[in-house]
């Protein structure tokens, strides 16, 4: 297949993609999106192709008109332009393949021979089948050296069956040519997070428990469970979002600055923060977790269901959509400061962000009445609009206010600081990275084990101590009893962007 020439910009990330799950929904909401603006930046090497795999009858070209049709959805009209969309469609093949049987995947081995390229195997599956395509791909001849494996989240249920997948990746790759994707990992505002933190010495030197008074982290999500009762239920809001997004997020505020940029460098800071983590005892569990589950309630202007009413629900799930709990990171550099995470479904907004509260000054000197806002707040805001707002007080202005303070943000919005430049898509930085062989947004075994170890015992003290999801209305922020649990420390949830 010959290829039209685009914008080149690099060399050193030609590959060939082969895209298991080439029809279900990552590929054509978030995957087929970034790679082809990958392609009309000039990212994509003209030589690189893609094979997409899935168990339906489509040739080729019916392939390219559902890429297409899944583009045109996706993709903003004004970025849409023909000649990039036509030079994209030419890159890509399909072939209809059985994952689970040997017979098929010959077809990948004729698609690569003669190819110079290193091959980019992508698993949009379900985790259950990553063993099976791992050998089959092995058996057929179809993998090098150099052949690298991008496996999507969740990795299992538990630790145990988390170690049984990557034990089935690992039989045919090794851990360096492993790249286990969490997307919040490549949003433009985590990037930033890391050179906001080891860059700058304002807060370099702040970032620890004698300046730091206690941290949030919401990743709220305005939507249901969307159809995917067969799924969530079996998981709940604590595997499907805590164990991933939110621990690695935390992982990235609290981690020690590494010794370099390299990806083990990082993530070996990550991993231990993950093994201070405090566990929860049957004593802070009832005062410090909260787990519930939404009722009927109004969303976005509209009545929606509760879970329980939700098509094809069990109506005796006890299965958390909601989880907030009060945590801490035992080390010398957080000892002491709460770190209080929340994440739950059918929230008032989708919102994903960071609060980083320091502490106040030492003494106090102005209006007592307005003690309450002495302190800095640093927000780090990753949905739906990215960008850190920092939260200073400043002297009210007007000949009768005296020395009224007022509080207002330094703010840096990203649309608005770069009004030129189009924020990239995570999924568009993740894919890249995986084309240039480098790992350090991706993360390793042992982290998504320790996030497991973590996340296990508290899943096993809920079942111990029988201890049933509270209700709270869809369209509110959750239980009352996650509002107290905050409040009985003389603090509340930071809401107001």
């Amino acid at each position: 297949m010959t290829h039209e020439t685009g914008p080149q910009r690099t060399s050193n990330s030609e590959v060939d993609l082969a895209l298991f799950g080439a029809l279900g929904d990552l590929a054509l909401r978030k995957l087929y999106p970034a790679l082809y603006q990958l392609d009309r930046e000039g990212l994509l090497p003209n030589t690189s192709r893609v094979l997409g795999l899935a168990r339906q009858e489509y040739d080729t070209a019916a392939f390219q008109a559902r890429v297409a049709e899944a583009l045109t959805q996706r993709v903003k009209a004004n970025e849409l332009d023909k000649e990039s969309l036509k030079r994209f469609l030419a890159r890509l093949d399909y072939a209809q393949v059985d994952f689970n049987q040997a017979e098929g995947y010959e077809t990948i081995r004729g698609w690569r021979e003669g190819s110079p390229r290193p091959m980019v195997v992508y698993l949009a599956v379900p985790a259950s089948i990553y063993g099976a395509i791992c050998r089959n791909l092995h058996a057929s001849g179809s993998l090098d050296d150099e052949t690298r494996v991008v496996v999507e989240k969740p990795i299992g249920y538990d630790l145990e069956s988390s170690k049984e997948i990557n034990d089935a990746i690992g039989e045919v790759f090794p851990e360096s040519r492993v790249y286990r994707i969490d997307h919040y990992l490549g949003k433009e505002t985590v990037q930033n997070l890391i050179a906001l933190r080891f860059a700058n010495p304002l807060f370099g030197t702040q970032w620890n428990q004698n300046h730091i008074s206690h941290v949030e982290i919401t990743v709220a999500e305005q939507v249901g469970i969307e159809g995917r009762w067969g799924y969530f239920d079996k998981a709940g809001q604590l595997r499907d979002m805590v164990q991933n997004h939110l621990l690695q997020l935390l992982c990235l505020i609290a981690m020690d600055p590494p010794a370099n940029l390299d990806a083990d460098a990082i993530r070996d800071e990550k991993v231990k923060v993950l093994k201070a983590l405090k566990p929860f005892t049957g004593e802070s569990l009832g005062r410090d977790v909260v787990r519930g589950q939404y009722t009927a309630g109004t969303s976005g202007g509209q009545s929606v269901p509760g879970y329980l009413e939700e098509e094809g629900a069990n109506t005796d799930s006890q299965t958390e959509t909601f989880v907030a709990m009060k945590t801490e990171v035992a080390n010398w550099r957080w000892a002491g400061v709460p770190i209080y995470l929340r994440t739950g479904k059918r929230m008032p907004e989708k919102l994903s962000q960071i609060v980083i509260h320091f502490r106040q000054q030492p003494h106090y000197i102005f209006d007592p009445d307005q003690r309450s806002l002495a302190a800095n707040k640093l927000i780090i805001r990753l949905q739906p609009e990215e960008g850190i707002a920092l939260h200073v007080l400043t002297k009210d202005s007007g000949l009768d206010k005296g020395m009224r303070l007022r509080p207002g943000p330094l703010h840096l919005d990203f649309n608005s600081a770069f009004p030129k430049s189009r924020i990239p898509d995570a999924y568009e930085r993740l894919l890249l990275e995986v084309m240039k062989g480098q790992q350090y947004l991706f993360v390793r075994r042992d982290e998504v084990e320790y996030a497991w170890h973590w996340c296990d015992q508290l899943i096993a003290a809920w079942e111990t101590h029988d201890l049933p999801p509270r209700r709270y209305p869809a369209g509110s922020w959750g239980p009352v009893a996650s509002i107290a649990m905050i409040t009985q420390d003389g603090r509340s949830w930071y809401e107001d962007y």
